[in-house]
């Protein structure tokens, strides 16, 4: 189970890694002010990226769990 474990920690790492992508992205936007149109293209593409960083990160968190229930 310790490789459970550890494949949870990478798993939540990567969750995390992207939404600190997602962070910093988001302030590169708001920094540059494009047009409301293109900002909200670019903000959309983001906002899926996010939901999958969440996504990732509760995947690898559940993985841990499991790793440490077992």
């Amino acid at each position: 189970m310790t490789a459970l474990l550890i494949l949870g920690v990478l798993i939540v790492a990567a969750g995390l890694f992207g939404l600190g992508y997602c962070i910093r992205a988001g302030f590169v936007i708001r920094r540059e002010k494009p047009a409301p149109e293109v900002a909200r293209a670019r903000l959309q593409r983001l906002v899926a990226v996010n939901l999958g960083s969440v996504g990732l990160a509760a995947l690898g968190l559940a993985l841990v769990v499991a790793g440490l229930a077992l």
